[in-house]
């Protein structure tokens, strides 16, 4: 049957990208102990286009997910875009994807079991042989204000806050590493069980350990500073406001081989 994808196109513009998203796959995160944990991500996948080229090949990108086995770890990410790019016999490829990760966790000090999730992306590409990923969490987290506790006779205002974090790697950074590294800047974690001792305790700590939405990202950034495994980083913080209608921000980017 004639190709019709593949037929001369005479317009003379090139596409930056051309693909399918908003695909859910079942994909194996590789855990830091060898384990392995079942999860369901949602894909986007595309590639460049030549300007002589009428259209993409689409089925080709499910074709790659139901033929493949989608393990996730640094090493199967990259050869994913490598192989995307040469079956669809491209220049350029772009893969990102989307998954919840959960990690078990104990309260601490009822030492009740939980298992707390984690919103993961992996963004990554391919352009003339060159690859770059990016992985980047958003980390829940409890936030105290230094101003409300300071300015009180008693109780200072807190709130549920989110930290996402975003990382280009020189060497394997762990999953479970980098999220513990985050939470423990913040005024308090989170997790999805608590008994009362154990609210006590995270209430308690986050009132000794007040911080404002500028200490959270200077805090994560300065600890980003010192892991030699990072080479380059950005960090968001968001108070979600309980005395306010609207959130407070911080950004903080660094490129550490510049």
């Amino acid at each position: 049957m004639e190709d019709v994808q593949a037929s001369l196109d005479t317009r003379q513009i090139p596409i930056s990208r051309v693909g399918i998203k908003d695909i859910q796959h079942p994909i194996t995160v590789v855990n830091r102990d060898g384990s392995r944990s079942a999860s369901i991500a949602t894909f986007s996948m595309s590639v460049s286009l030549p300007h002589d080229q009428k259209g993409t090949h689409m089925s080709r990108f499910l074709q790659m997910l139901n033929e493949t086995e989608t393990e996730i770890s640094a090493k199967h990410f990259h050869k994913m875009l490598a192989d995307m790019v040469e079956r669809l016999d491209a220049e350029a490829g772009y893969i990102e994807l989307q998954f919840p990760y959960f990690i078990e966790k104990t309260a601490p000090v009822s030492g009740v079991k939980s298992l707390m999730d984690y919103q993961v992306n992996l963004i990554g590409q391919i352009e003339n042989g060159h690859l770059a990923s990016t992985l980047e969490v958003t980390i829940p987290v409890k936030s105290l204000c230094p101003c409300s506790k300071k300015i009180s006779e008693y109780g200072a205002h807190n709130q549920r806050s989110h930290l996402t974090v975003g990382i280009n790697c020189s060497s394997k950074l762990w999953l479970t590493e980098l999220i513990k590294s985050v939470e423990a800047q913040a005024s308090a974690e989170l997790f999805a069980i608590l008994k009362r001792p154990d609210e006590k305790f995270i209430t308690e700590r986050a009132y000794n350990n007040p911080k404002f939405v500028e200490d959270v990202v200077r805090d994560v950034a300065n600890e980003f500073d010192n892991n030699d495994k990072i080479s380059r980083y950005y960090v968001h913080a968001e108070n979600f406001e309980s005395i306010h209608n609207h959130s407070a921000f911080a950004i903080v980017e660094h490129d550490k081989t510049t």
